[in-house]
């Protein structure tokens, strides 16, 4: 399974919604329930599921998924 798929099944269990469809482009405004709270919660069952720790300035510079999967990749290669 690619990043990006286990993304995705991360993505939909935090909005609770199975049809939820990302790419790497997808970004906070895409999504109409991604408020800060959401994101707090993507980023820790992100790091739980790739067994990382992102620090506060990496998840401050993600802008859009696919920053997110390339910072992943980093940090699990």
């Amino acid at each position: 399974m690619s990043i990006l798929e286990q993304v995705q099944t991360l993505f939909r269990d935090v909005f609770d919604d199975d049809a939820l469809i990302i790419t790497p482009l997808t970004s906070a405004k895409d999504i109409e329930d991604w408020d800060s709270l959401t994101h707090i919660q993507l980023v820790t069952r992100i790091e739980k599921h790739f067994k990382i720790r992102f620090t506060v300035s990496e998840v401050t510079k993600l802008k859009v998924v696919g920053d997110l999967i390339t910072l992943i990749e980093t940090k699990t290669l």
